[in-house]
């Protein structure tokens, strides 16, 4: 089982030493660097090429939601968990935007950051449900607005890929929108691919930002 290389990036030792013992528990998971800002993650991230960086937002220098947009840019196969105390829409949909792949309260349990990491690093999409809730109430907002032409490639996809492509937009696996729509996983799998190719997408987190460059989200 090849492991999943994480970066920590946090301006407190205290909580970068913290999640370093908690992950270390794990054994698919190796931390090969830790930051102390935002600047110095982007720097390691670079040179170590991580699978995850789990990013705080406030930091110096640059803060979390700068660094997560370099690191894309920088090292694309990076992806880019936010860890963070902000729970506000404006944070949450400011992270998205700059790439992140997933979104983390640091009150959470630490069993939601091990799944978390976990999810984006096989390219899925992460938030709590309250975050979820709020991707909802954009998607709702967002597609009334939607131009008659839609965005590249939306008006190929069938009512059930639709309903199929925002329930992976909120996060949720394969097998919990099975349960959900009372069809099996492998019929959830096929539909995905499906909306992929018709897209032109890889990831699910390719999806979100499909679903905020074109509006499909309102932030």
């Amino acid at each position: 089982m090849t492991a999943i290389r994480v970066l920590l990036a946090d301006d407190h030792a205290v909580i970068r030493d913290a999640l370093s013992l908690l992950l270390d528990t794990q054994p698919d998971f190796h931390i090969v660097g830790q930051a102390e800002d935002g600047r110095q993650a982007v720097t390691l991230a670079r040179e170590l090429r991580p699978d995850v960086a789990v990013l705080d937002i406030s930091m110096p220098h640059i803060d979390g939601l700068q660094a997560a947009q370099l690191i894309r840019t920088e090292s694309p196969q990076t992806q880019v968990l936010i860890l963070t105390m902000h729970d506000s829409d404006a944070h949450f949909f400011r992270a998205l935007e700059a790439g992140a792949a997933g979104y983390v309260f640091k009150k959470a349990a630490s069993e939601e950051l091990i799944q978390a990491i976990r999810s984006v690093a096989k390219g899925n999409a992460y938030f709590p449900p309250t975050m979820a809730r709020k991707l909802l109430d954009g998607y709702l907002s967002g597609t009334k607005g939607i131009a008659a032409a839609g965005p590249p490639g939306y008006d190929t996809l069938s009512d059930r890929e639709k309903e199929i492509m925002f329930m992976l937009i909120q996060g949720q696996t394969n097998q919990a929108i099975a349960e959900k729509l009372v069809i099996t996983p492998s019929t959830v799998q096929a539909h995905r691919s499906h909306i992929m190719q018709k897209l032109s997408l890889d990831t699910t987190i390719d999806l979100v930002r499909y679903a905020i460059r074109y509006g499909l989200i309102e932030a």
